[in-house]
């Protein structure tokens, strides 16, 4: 055990964190059970992936009909239309990324960004962390916004937990890494799709959901957004209460993702998808 010196896993200990942990098993261990994924979890997989990036680009203001984000195949402008397609870049890149993400964390993030704003925003800011006196273009998030200083600071500490390693739960890792970077924003845009982006890669990377088919974005964006930034604002508060809730309420949300993957496999099953 290195609970004394990893500080993640200290974390597990708060109350009521581990039964969020069960659920959140519990949950995958449903979708992995069903007879479907036996046959076509490759379709599983995709069908998260797409409901994942609808989940994502709703929170971030593009509250897209599902079947929308299906059909449509020119994403180009700006404003929702961007956003959607954003989401889906990440989502598409996210898988490509697991093995860069153990050892360099701070290069997966420069590259989701670069992803997320496909030439929408200014060359020499895409890529790397903000510098003073840059705006961040987030209106979604209230929360007040960390300096240039405190967010370079903060990232490397980040990185080097994640590298280092932990015994914590992935749950608790990837509700630290998405909560940490939507309270940081260290980008000048798109922070809230790369920060759910982060949580995927964390939770697929650590063998939590090998296959991707538990899209939290999906259970985020069911549970709300005025819900997510309360959850978020009790992270930010870094008190052990705020910061157990934000955990439960990131568990919640792979939970539902689960379920609605759970609900795939089923009308696969009735030959109803």
């Amino acid at each position: 055990m290195r609970t004394n010196t990893d500080p993640l896993a200290a974390l597990g200990t708060l109350p009521g964190v581990a039964d969020s942990v069960d659920s959140v098993r519990k949950a995958v261990d449903r979708v992995y059970g069903h007879r479907v994924m036996r046959r076509r979890s490759n379709e599983v997989t995709s069908e998260a992936a797409l409901r994942g990036a609808r989940g994502s680009a709703a929170l971030s203001g593009a509250d897209w009909a599902l079947e929308e984000v299906r059909r449509r195949s020119d994403f180009s402008g700006g404003g929702e239309p961007q956003t959607v397609g954003a989401a889906l870049r990440l989502t598409a890149e996210a898988g490509q990324l697991l093995g860069v993400w153990r050892q360099s964390p701070l290069r997966v993030l420069a590259r989701l960004h670069l992803v997320a704003a496909g030439g929408a925003a200014p060359e020499d800011s895409v890529g790397r962390p903000r510098l003073a006196g840059e705006p961040v273009d987030e209106p979604l998030v209230a929360l007040e916004l960390p300096s240039a200083d405190e967010v370079a600071g903060r990232l490397e500490g980040l990185s080097g937990l994640l590298v280092t390693g932990s015994e914590a739960p992935a749950l608790v890792t990837a509700a630290v890494v998405h909560g940490e970077l939507l309270a940081l924003r260290p980008f000048g845009s798109h922070n809230g799709l790369v920060a759910r982006t982060a949580e995927r890669i964390v939770l697929v990377g650590s063998g939590l959901d090998p296959k991707a088919v538990c899209p939290s974005e999906v259970g985020h964006a069911e549970l709300g957004r005025e819900t997510y930034l309360e959850a978020l604002k009790g992270y930010a508060s870094g008190t052990p209460e705020g910061v157990a809730a934000w955990i439960a309420h990131c568990g919640r949300a792979a939970e539902l993702g689960a379920r609605e993957s759970t609900a795939v496999c089923e009308a696969m099953q009735r030959g109803a998808a």
